[in-house]
């Protein structure tokens, strides 16, 4: 498929400087770029790629328009306006619907004619799937689990019983949604289980990440709001609730009962503690620590950037004399102390 510049410009609502008749083929980064694609700058250390860019159009603020000659859609979110575009090119996601000889179904599921179960999906008990519903080669669902309508679960998905999906969630390959949570406690012969009797509740237009594990409560439910999207390889501990549109990159931590506000941005390779109240719009950098509540909004850190590695060595080794020169100064203030009481007597 193609459009025009112009076509474009009218469906996303967006200022038109050049060739309006000029066909767009599909997107593009800036550098190289490509002739017959549109790509976009949205960050300004980039400018300089512009005058060497082979996109036969770009997509710029309105201040860096006005420093490029070409074809240019003037967006007040270039980015934003970089994906929707994008989307307008991206290969629809088509399935057949119907049941594959090799699923495995319940007799008391509920499987709509307009859903696809690809092949050896197993299907338990008393689960619900919503219309156009797409489960993947491998999935597992349990019993009475509810799937809302447009949900795509991608290959070898695990949703645990009674794990409640709203609409239009997509799960990637491999996420384990509704699994047993880390629940135990210290018994004279060591460690004993603590039942984990919640499930997994999910809003509606959630992304969950391949990879990425979310444990059923152990008395409540671990709940995800509306609109967050986990990227992959996250943990979600028992009882944890994550705020509307919220989201979490790779590798992040989130240990049991913290509570996430709405739109909030976690960094990947982040560590959050048992138990913590996090704000709304509360910003956590890549790789932090958060062992305290963050009543936000803000920016909250706590990881070293990486620096060269003669500079690590001398910053070390600096923090390791630390505390000698903490005595050496208690010493001398104890020496201090006494030369001016010894001149006050």
């Amino acid at each position: 498929m193609s459009s025009t510049l112009a076509e474009l410009a009218r469906q996303f609502e967006l200022e038109l400087s050049g060739q309006a008749d000029l066909e767009i083929k599909g997107v593009c980064t800036l550098t190289p770029g490509q002739a017959g694609h549109i790509g976009f700058l949205a960050n300004p250390r980039y400018r300089a790629q512009l005058a060497q860019t082979q996109a036969s159009a770009v997509i710029l603020s309105a201040e860096d328009a006005q420093h490029h000659q070409g074809n240019v859609l003037i967006a007040r979110d270039p980015y934003l306006a970089f994906a929707r575009i994008a989307s307008s090119f991206a290969p629809a996601e088509v399935f057949q619907a119907g049941v594959h000889p090799s699923a495995s179904i319940a007799v008391d599921a509920e499987i709509p004619s307009s859903a696809c179960v690809a092949a050896n999906a197993v299907i338990e008990a008393s689960a619900i799937l919503g219309e156009h519903s797409y489960i993947g080669p491998g999935c597992y669902i349990g019993r009475s689990v509810r799937i809302g309508d447009a949900c795509r679960l991608e290959a070898n998905v695990y949703l645990g019983d009674r794990v409640v999906l709203g609409q239009r969630v997509r799960v990637n390959p491999g996420a384990v949604i509704g699994s047993r949570g880390f629940g135990l406690a210290r018994g004279p012969q060591g460690w004993e289980e603590v039942p984990q009797m919640g499930t997994v509740r999910i809003g509606s237009d959630v992304e969950i990440g391949a990879n990425t594990s979310i444990d059923r409560g152990a008395i409540e439910d671990t709940v995800i709001g509306n609109g967050a999207k986990l990227d992959n390889q996250i943990q979600v501990a028992h009882n944890v609730h994550i705020g509307e549109h919220t989201a979490i990159a790779a590798c992040v931590g989130i240990a049991g009962s913290t509570r996430i506000g709405a739109r909030c941005l976690i960094g990947g390779g982040a560590g959050i503690s048992g138990h913590l109240q996090i704000g709304d719009d509360v910003m956590i950098m890549g790789f932090s620590m958060v062992s305290k509540s963050l009543s936000g909004p803000g920016q909250f850190g706590s990881a070293y950037p990486a620096i060269a590695a003669g500079e690590w060595r001398k910053q070390y080794a600096r923090v390791r004399r630390l505390e000698r020169l903490e005595q050496r100064l208690a010493t001398l203030e104890r020496q201090a102390q006494t030369n001016k009481d010894g001149e006050e007597d």
